[in-house]
């Protein structure tokens, strides 16, 4: 035990690299793309630090050329998933009784780890496992990554650092204990940083972790598993459990020793998982922590005073960067009819000069959607606007799935602010437009919060002072995260922390302190330097 009061060092963002034409950064990715294409790699399970292979197997594949394999991994069932729970409750005897900063050490360690030395290769395997191209790659494999791993013990430690007063003769003490049992943590796959993030912060409080990443995203992850072990994070401290949803989720949800769920994916599987949760909740030896982010429909409202090549700039960013495949993404705006003609000729004329294709190709704007089930489900809500009479697609409208998932940023125009298109997650490069009068700016706000069940992410453009404040007050509980004059995407470790409410999910705020204190449980101690030794108080005395 050690004799000191440790500060983590004040956290800075990461520098994002801008890989332009001659840098050194755009050479070492170019190498490593290469390197990674041309090997493919048998993944395993992580128990307990031990390299698992169940037999039971499927391939991962470049979403931009789904016909190269990158690897196969092995898939667990529930006699793995029993073995990883009996690794991390051994585990967790130990690590949970590691000091706070010792445990820092590890993802601190692993931050440096990715910026100094695998910089290039971490953003190649995000780019060929999930088609980001080397911006959106850097910014999230990279930066946010990096972010996590340094923030997140700076935050722990302000955790630990609050205590309740003392009076005479007392000394009151409050300590942050980990969790009992394990932490299930299910990843998506659109962000690697999320990927990493939901097992480690779990694991920075002292608690042990079933990690499952999600199946069109097992590649990557396992780059992250192997950097988190090189970094020195102890067997069984997080267990590496690709496979099917239920064939991992549902033995770990049914064990009484389940201690926590950390999510993000679909809302329908979060309420499921609350639901199995739920039914089994007389089973567990503690009321499990269910922090959840989930789905989006996020928008955009400009006012009349809206700058017009900013909003232009918002919305193509906003609703076509990785595909539109962020929780985040700007899926439906409001424009008035005032600024649609300049708005809609604009945004027009920007978008003949996106670029689809390989990420490899550096030139690209866009790559292909994650798998074959992204690219049917946003290929009929394509379908679907193109046939209805209330909608018209101005923009793309073609998908081509020959090589890669491919499909076309696309603008649709609804003349129904209820149509199907306005009020669904497409989670695609689809966004929607609903022209409305000028003159019913408010009006205007008041359908944006009542349209979606959602509450993640969502903007307002307006130079006029008023106008902005008055999106503030109506959309309060529309969005999570609320810009103004900006894009809603891009949110920033320790900048901005990163969660919605309503249909989005808890609202724990990833990036920040609030979501630590989610996987800690606080312990009063009071110690008395004297104490009485008569029962008897004043009031009882003779008169």
């Amino acid at each position: 035990m050690s004799n000191a009061i440790y500060q983590v060092p004040v956290p800075v963002n990461e520098p994002v690299y801008d890989y332009a034409p001659g840098s050194a950064e755009r050479a070492e990715l170019r190498n490593a793309l290469h390197t990674l294409t041309e090997t493919e790699i048998e993944i395993p399970l992580i128990i307990g630090g031990e390299a698992v292979y169940t037999g039971d197997t499927e391939q991962a594949v470049m979403p931009h050329n789904h016909g190269h394999v990158l690897g196969t991994f092995h898939k667990a069932g529930e006699a793995e998933v029993q073995r990883a729970i009996e690794a991390a409750r051994i585990a967790w005897l130990e690590w949970s009784r590691m000091p706070w900063e010792a445990r820092s050490a590890v993802l601190l360690k692993a931050a440096d780890i990715l910026t100094c030395r695998r910089r290039a290769e971490m953003n190649a395997a995000a780019m060929l496992d999930l088609s980001k191209t080397a911006h959106q790659s850097e910014i999230d494999m990279v930066a946010e990554l990096a972010d996590f791993w340094r923030y997140n013990p700076y935050y722990a430690m302000q955790v630990m650092e609050p205590q309740p007063r003392s009076s005479p003769s007392v000394w009151n003490m409050t300590e942050q204990r980990p969790l009992e049992g394990f932490v299930l943590a299910v990843t998506p796959f659109n962000f690697a940083s999320i990927a990493g993030n939901l097992p480690t912060a779990p694991a920075l409080m002292g608690n042990t972790v079933l990690w499952k990443p999600a199946s069109s995203a097992v590649y990557s992850g396992y780059q992250i598993m192997r950097l988190l072990m090189d970094a020195g994070l102890p067997p069984g401290v997080i267990n590496f459990l690709p496979g099917d949803g239920a064939a991992v989720g549902d033995p770990a949800l049914a064990s009484p020793h389940l201690a926590g769920v950390h999510f993000t994916g679909s809302t329908s599987t979060f309420q499921r998982i609350w639901r199995k949760v739920g039914s089994n909740i007389s089973n567990y030896r503690y009321y499990p922590r269910v922090v959840g982010e989930t789905g989006g429909k996020d928008f955009v409202v400009a006012h009349e005073s809206a700058d017009v090549p900013a909003l232009i700039t918002g919305l193509i960013r906003g609703a076509f960067e990785y595909q539109g495949q962020k929780c985040s993404a700007a899926s439906r705006a409001y424009i008035p009819d005032s600024l649609w003609p300049d708005v809609r000729d604009g945004m027009l004329a920007e978008m003949s000069s996106l670029r689809v294709g390989d990420v490899a190709d550096f030139r690209n704007f866009m790559g292909a959607v994650i798998d074959r089930g992204a690219f049917d489900k946003i290929r009929s809500y394509i379908e679907l606007a193109d046939s209805s009479p209330e909608t018209e697609i101005l923009a793309g409208g073609e998908y081509d799935d020959r090589k890669g998932y491919f499909i076309q940023p696309t603008v649709v125009l609804a003349r129904d602010p209820h149509h199907r298109l306005m009020e669904e997650e497409i989670f695609g490069p689809v966004l929607t437009v609903y022209v409305y009068p000028a003159d019913e700016y408010e009006e205007t706000l008041r359908l944006t919060d009542r349209t979606s069940p959602y509450g993640l992410t969502g903007a307002v453009f307006a130079q006029d002072r008023m106008a902005a404040q008055m999106a503030m007050d109506i959309l309060r509980h529309a969005a999570g995260n609320f810009y103004v004059n900006d894009k809603p995407t891009g949110a920033v470790v320790g900048l901005q922390p990163f969660g919605g409410s309503r249909a989005s999910g808890t609202n724990d705020k990833a990036g920040s302190s609030l979501n630590l204190e989610r996987w800690v449980t606080p312990r009063t101690i009071k110690e008395n330097f004297c104490p009485p030794t008569d029962f008897r108080y004043p009031s009882m005395a003779e008169e």
